[in-house]
C-alpha cells in the first residue's frame, strides 16, 4: 500500500499542504483547473523559494487581485486598510449552505468535493461548539474568505491525486506567541485549531508564531489516518512545501513523503531481530479480588493480548494492590481497553507505544512416547539461538497418559535435539 507522510516540524497551513502536494509531483494544472472550477474570482501563482536553505514549492492565493498573507498579517493590514478607508472587498462570512454549494457545483471529482466538504464541515464543528450555536449558523470568516475555499478545494483534489491508501502524520509544531483573528488577538494554537487537533500529538518549538492554521488543522483532522513517528516504507519521492514566512536558523517548510508501506516483520533493526511497535496498557488496581484478577487476565490473553501481567505494588495509604499491564498489537489496544474496563474495578488505564525487537521464530514438531509436541525455535543470524516444548502440548499428553508433565517436557527436547544433530 501507497502511504503519505506529513513531517509538520513547522507546522501547516493550506498553502504550504498544496506547496508540499506540487512538490511531490501532483500537477499545477490540475490545481489550476480545480481553481477555475470553482469560479470565485481567485487564481494560483506557483514558484520556487528557499526556506532554510532548502528548495521547496511555494504556492500563493490570488483572490480578486489580492496576495493572501498569514492571518495574523491580514489582520493587522486590514485594520489599518479600514483605518485609512480601504477596505478589503472580497473579505466576508460564508455559511456552510454557500460553500457546499460552490463546491457542489464545481467540475471536480465527486471525491474530492467529499472531502473538501468534510474539511469544510470539520472547521464549522468546531467553531458552532466555541460560539455555542448550531453549524448552519456559522459563518467562517477567514476560513470561508476566497483563499481559504481555494487551499481546502485543492487540497482534496491534490490529495486524491496522489492516490495513496494511507495518510500519516507527525507530531504538529503549533508554534507560540499570539496570532490576531477575527475574534481579536489570543494566544497559540488559536481555539479553533486546538479543538481540530483534540487527541493529535502537539508540541511548541522555535518561532513564536502561529504554525498550524485552523485550515491546516482541518486538512490533517480529514485526511490523517493516524499519527506516528516515520512509518516504515520504501521511499518513492518527497516534496517540501514553503510557508510565507522565512524564519531564522528554523526552515519554515511542511515535507511530504509518498512510498510503499513496509510490513514491520520486513525491517530489520540488528542481524538476526525484527522490528515491530505494541502498545503498552497499565493499570493501578487496589480493590479487586485475586480470582477477578485472575479471571480478567485470562480474557485478555483469549482476545488477543501479546502478553498479560501483574505485579504486586503498595499503592496509597500502604493498600497492597496489584499493576496490570497488557503487551497488545496497536490496532487491538482500544479493544482490550475496554476489557480491562469491563472485568476490572480501575478508572483509568494508561497507555503508550513502544518499539519491540524480537528473534525471528518457527515451530516444529517431533513425537514423543506420548504424542507429538511443537517445538518453539528462536533464530539469530540463521542460528537456533533458543528453543522450548510447547506447554500446553505437553501438559495435554502428561494429563491424558498419567505421566509428569515434566517428563514429557524432557523427552521432547531430546527429541528435538536428536533431529537437529541428525
Amino acid at each position: 500500500m501507497r502511504i503519505a507522510y506529513l513531517d509538520c516540524f513547522s507546522g501547516i497551513s493550506g498553502d504550504m499542504f498544496l506547496g508540499a502536494l506540487v512538490d511531490a509531483g501532483v500537477s499545477p494544472k490540475l490545481l489550476e483547473d480545480a481553481v477555475a472550477a470553482l469560479d470565485i474570482g481567485a487564481r494560483l501563482e506557483i514558484s520556487r523559494v528557499l526556506r532554510g536553505g532548502i528548495s521547496a514549492t511555494k504556492v500563493d492565493v490570488y483572490a480578486n487581485g489580492e496576495k493572501d498573507l498569514p492571518r495574523g498579517v491580514y489582520r493587522e493590514q486590514h485594520r489599518h486598510d479600514h483605518a485609512h478607508g480601504h477596505p478589503h472587498g472580497h473579505e466576508h462570512g460564508r455559511g456552510l449552505k454557500e460553500i457546499r454549494e460552490i463546491i457542489e457545483k464545481a467540475a471536480i471529482s465527486s471525491t474530492a468535493k467529499a472531502t473538501a466538504i468534510r474539511i469544510f464541515e470539520a472547521l464549522g464543528e468546531v467553531e458552532a461548539e466555541i460560539h455555542n450555536t448550531s453549524i448552519d449558523q456559522v459563518h467562517f470568516h477567514e476560513v470561508g474568505a476566497v483563499d481559504a475555499m481555494v487551499d481546502i478545494v485543492c487540497s482534496a483534489v491534490g490529495a486524491e491525486a496522489l492516490a495513496v491508501g494511507e495518510w500519516v502524520c507527525s507530531p504538529l509544531n503549533v508554534g507560540g506567541g499570539t496570532v490576531k483573528c477575527a475574534h481579536g488577538t489570543l494566544p497559540v494554537p488559536a481555539p479553533a485549531t486546538l479543538k481540530l487537533l483534540r487527541d493529535a500529538p502537539v508540541y511548541s518549538s522555535g518561532p513564536q508564531v502561529e504554525l498550524v492554521t485552523p485550515t491546516g488543522a482541518a486538512i490533517v483532522k480529514t485526511l490523517s489516518n493516524r499519527f506516528s513517528p516515520f512509518p516504515a516504507m520504501k521511499i518513492e519521492k518527497a516534496g517540501y512545501g514553503a510557508g510565507t514566512r522565512d524564519f531564522p536558523e528554523h526552515p519554515n517548510l511542511l515535507r511530504l513523503t509518498i512510498g510503499e508501506a513496509v510490513l514491520a516483520y520486513e525491517v530489520p533493526t540488528s542481524p538476526g531481530t525484527l522490528n515491530d511497535r505494541i502498545a503498552v496498557l497499565e493499570a493501578n488496581l487496589d480493590d479487586l479480588s485475586p480470582q477477578v484478577l485472575a479471571y480478567a487476565m485470562e480474557r485478555l490473553l483469549a482476545e488477543g493480548a501479546l502478553d498479560v501481567f501483574s505485579v504486586p505494588v503498595q499503592m496509597k495509604k500502604s493498600r497492597p494492590g496489584a499493576l496490570l499491564t497488557v503487551l497488545a498489537k496497536v490496532e487491538d489496544a482500544d479493544r482490550l481497553t475496554r476489557t480491562i474496563f469491563a472485568e476490572t474495578t480501575t478508572l483509568g488505564v494508561r497507555r503508550r507505544e513502544e518499539q519491540r525487537q524480537t528473534l525471528s521464530r518457527r515451530w516444529e514438531t517431533v513425537d514423543t512416547t506420548w504424542g507429538p509436541v511443537r517445538i518453539k525455535i528462536a533464530n539469530m543470524n540463521g542460528t537456533v539461538s533458543n528453543y522450548a516444548p510447547e506447554y500446553e502440548d505437553c501438559r495435554t499428553l502428561a494429563e491424558a497418559q498419567h505421566v509428569p508433565l515434566r517428563t514429557v517436557m524432557q523427552e521432547a527436547i531430546q527429541q528435538y535435539l536428536r533431529q537437529l544433530n541428525s
